[in-house]
């Protein structure tokens, strides 16, 4: 399978450390303590960081080679996180309505294609509570580039996407940290609440 083969691998966004946009969402109180799922968690840094900051965490990617470093990962750093092979658009068959207070993706929204958006939108509003808290970095059609991939997605998409269900607090211009060019690469971060 693709991803498990990208993680056979050190991919682009894995630089061992948590993205700073969401060290800074943590730090500024915007993610508190609770039920947290990071999807298309990789090699698990994110999710690790969620949990060392008094959540509740569990990660999610599609990669089992991914998810069993992640694993690996936060029993050497002695931090409790619940990992899971799974597909976010299938989120269904893994938890239930409701479960949880927080969703982070970074980096997973941007590889749907038009018709997986909608699909990964109703199955992210599903997971959380009521008020949950929904933050998404991706990359911005600001981010120069010949390359196809990853796509950029420009604020009308993502609002277009997640303003059916979600409440958009902001979509702001942010970076995304990456091997091939750190703390460089444009990205948008949008925060949303289930309505």
């Amino acid at each position: 399978m693709f991803w498990d083969e990208v993680y056979k691998g050190t991919p682009p966004w894995d630089v061992g450390h948590p993205q700073p946009a969401f060290q800074a969402v943590i730090q500024n109180g915007e993610i508190k303590p609770g039920r947290a799922l990071d999807i298309g968690c990789g090699r698990g840094e994110n999710a690790i960081m969620l949990a060392m900051n008094g959540c509740d965490a569990v990660g999610m990617d599609l990669a089992e080679n991914a998810i069993s470093d992640a694993k690996a990962k936060a029993i050497e750093r002695h931090v409790k996180v619940n990992f899971a092979v799974g597909n976010v658009l299938q989120m269904d068959r893994l938890f239930k309505e409701g479960e949880f207070d927080v969703v982070i993706d970074s980096g997973l929204f941007h590889v749907m294609t038009d018709e997986e958006r909608p699909v990964f939108a109703r199955q992210v509003h599903r997971v959380l509570k009521e008020g949950g808290k929904y933050f998404m970095l991706c990359f911005s059609d600001k981010e120069p580039g010949e390359y196809e991939l990853p796509r950029r997605a420009s604020k009308a998409e993502i609002e277009s996407t997640f303003s059916p269900l979600f409440n958009i607090i902001y979509i702001k211009d942010s970076v995304f940290d990456s091997l091939l060019n750190p703390s460089s690469r444009k990205a948008y971060l949008l925060s949303a609440t289930r309505s």
